[in-house]
């Protein structure tokens, strides 16, 4: 897995391989949130990134994690997942996406019990 480091001090490989950072990972953490959709949202001294699993059949979707960011290091988190993204297309290949809305039915017929 490749791991970038948003560096706080934009300092030089050489200077950011001195510094020593110890990163826990609790099991519980490490399972991950699954999300299909997020809602972004910003006031002058934050962003805010709501993360959220839509299911099929079921009218309301929750919030499963919020992440509340300066805009320095939204704008340091962008650039991370630009990075990341293209290296991953260089790899793997173009990332296809769909610009259209997306369906809160998934398509499929819905749930009855």
């Amino acid at each position: 897995m490749d791991v970038n480091f948003m560096d706080l001090k934009n300092n030089t490989k050489e200077e950011a391989d001195n510094n020593e950072l110890s990163i826990e990972l609790s099991e519980e953490i490490a399972e991950g949130i699954y999300s299909n959709l997020a809602i972004i949202t910003h006031s002058n001294s934050e962003f805010v990134l709501d993360f959220i699993r839509i299911m099929p059949g079921i009218p309301k979707a929750k919030v499963k994690s919020r992440i509340v960011l300066t805009p320095e290091h939204a704008k340091r988190l962008l650039g991370a997942l630009q990075d990341n993204v293209t290296r991953f297309e260089a790899s793997n290949g173009t990332i296809n996406t769909n610009d259209a809305t997306l369906p809160l039915n998934f398509g499929g017929p819905k749930g009855e019990a």
